[in-house]
């Protein structure tokens, strides 16, 4: 018996657990101004309900980006036994907002979230970089620990799964902490934002417009969620 349960715990490591995934963006959004453009509550100030993105030169939108290598991290959280919420699975909509992106978390439990993104950062930066928000009295300071660990495990799979070098054009080692993003203030459960790459640089571009880098990203997040979830010492 014990054999048999041991050998369903390493076939399926996230039995049980739920994992919320946030592609960022969609692709519909440019068409819904008003709609994207309306002012809600981010917890630590009011912004725009959600923005359509940044896209590499060669005009592979973030939206889309961020879509693909959801689906693919879901594939495999799956895989692993995880159930999985998904913030959207089409990239012909718009939103939804970043109230209710959280919201999508909050409702399902879930152990850990993530929300997917590329950067627009400046042509000459390089990159990834894991963002988390600080204590914040009343928002995060619940969930403020587990989601910096959740971070460092994200980052260290990430960069050793991928190669993808630290952001050189900000954060510290791969990690940032930011106060300003309402998917995260408003998580109460364990979340990170994770930037994979700079869409406004040609080396990472390149990177990320490859099916079969992708694959692995989503493998790396995959590792990086899992380790969180399972307690494996980074």
């Amino acid at each position: 018996m014990l054999a048999a349960l041991l050998a369903l715990a390493l076939a399926a490591p996230l039995a049980g657990k739920t994992v919320a995934i946030d592609p960022g963006h969609n692709g519909g959004n440019y068409l819904h101004p008003r709609e994207i453009d309306r002012v809600v509550d981010a917890g630590t100030l009011r912004k725009a309900c959600d923005t359509t993105g940044t896209e590499t030169a060669e005009g592979y939108t973030e939206a889309a980006y961020n879509l693909d290598v959801a689906l693919r991290l879901r594939a495999v959280l799956r895989a692993e036994g995880a159930r999985v919420v998904m913030t959207r699975t089409t990239n012909t909509g718009w939103g939804p907002c970043i109230t209710e992106r959280a919201a999508i978390g909050n409702r399902a439990h879930a152990d850990a979230a993530i929300s997917i993104h590329a950067d627009g950062g400046p042509s000459g930066g390089r990159g990834f970089h894991v963002i988390y928000a600080p204590s914040i009295p009343g928002l995060t300071d619940d969930i403020y620990a587990p989601s910096k660990r959740l971070a460092l495990d994200v980052r260290d799979a990430f960069h050793a799964g991928t190669g993808m070098p630290y952001a050189t054009y900000l954060g510290d080692r791969g990690l940032d902490v930011r106060s300003d993003l309402g998917g995260l203030n408003l998580s109460n459960v364990p979340k990170v934002f994770i930037e994979t790459g700079n869409m406004r640089n040609s080396t990472d571009a390149g990177l990320l417009e490859s099916p079969a880098f992708r694959e692995r990203e989503a493998r790396a997040l995959a590792r990086g969620v899992t380790a969180f979830l399972t307690g494996a010492a980074r």
